[in-house]
């Protein structure tokens, strides 16, 4: 299973317009951060994208996406769902059917209405999306990976992380797990019975905005904390703000590996283009 970073950043973006700061005005790649979202790509070819934000037309273009399966999302704030009508040229590559969209009602509910055009009769010309949205509550198979939503809370709203595990089956019966990693952003809380939905997996991908205390998401501490209690080997920050450059944050998780006695552990932040292997 191949798991590609399409964007590492906040809602703003980095740079963020208008910002003179030495992130927003760096000249290391790594420090341009498109809004967050992820593309999987299954052994057997499966392809699915999590979130679809303002960027996903340049995201999908650089990932060299040209079909999807499916689409999750985590929640329907405009950093993470308004790039959805880009789905447009993807639709056509779908076999005639519509791709399926899978969240929360919540979520759902909140595309549905912000999106109302893809599903009302309109005139014909211009094109719209052709997507299905659908509540999940329960693990669901995309071929032969697994996607379990995993309630956590954004401050007062609940949202969902997303536990991808790549099952063989060997024979009827007889699965085995090929690797499991967890997709986990705009977090404040992850509630205990979530916990025991998680594990352990391999990779932990999780939102880390800041060193300082934020109401609505984790810090890099409160991240990596987490990250320990639930025994994941390798762990990347994302959904950053321009608060950091790449290179302090690679400094901040080795200080804190330090602190913790975790050196058997690669800790570090995420970036636009990264590619990850479970």
């Amino acid at each position: 299973m191949k798991l590609s970073i399409l964007g590492s950043g906040t809602s703003h973006g980095i740079p963020v317009i208008g910002c003179p700061c030495p992130v927003c005005t760096s000249e290391d790649p790594r420090d341009q951060r498109m809004r967050s979202s992820l593309y999987i790509e299954g052994r057997a070819g499966e392809r699915v994208v999590i979130d679809t934000g303002p960027e996903f037309r340049l995201q999908a273009l650089r990932a060299g996406i040209t079909r999807l399966d499916a689409v999750f999302l985590t929640h329907a704030h405009a950093d993470h769902v308004h790039g959805l009508d880009d789905l447009r040229p993807l639709c056509r590559q779908a076999y005639e059917k519509p791709i399926p969209v899978y969240s929360n009602r919540t979520t759902i509910e909140e595309l549905k209405e912000r999106f109302s055009y893809a599903f009302i009769p309109t005139q014909q010309g211009g094109g719209k999306p052709r997507i299905a949205p659908q509540v999940i509550q329960k693990p669901l198979w995309i071929g032969g990976l697994c996607f379990t939503p995993i309630p956590v809370k954004h401050g007062i709203l609940d949202i969902l992380g997303w536990k991808i595990a790549e099952i063989q089956t060997k024979q009827p019966g007889r699965e085995a797990a090929l690797g499991e990693a967890l997709y986990i952003t705009d977090t404040s809380r992850v509630p205990d019975p979530s916990l025991d939905l998680i594990g352990s997996p391999q990779l932990l991908i999780i939102g880390g905005l800041r060193v300082r205390p934020h109401e609505t998401h984790f810090s890099f501490q409160e991240a990596l904390d987490l990250a320990l209690q639930i025994h994941s080997l390798r762990v990347y920050l994302t959904h950053i703000c321009h608060d950091h450059s790449h290179q302090d944050i690679e400094a901040y998780c080795r200080t804190f590996q330090a602190v913790h006695g975790c050196s058997g552990i690669t800790m570090g932040p995420a970036y636009d283009g990264l590619d990850l292997e479970v």
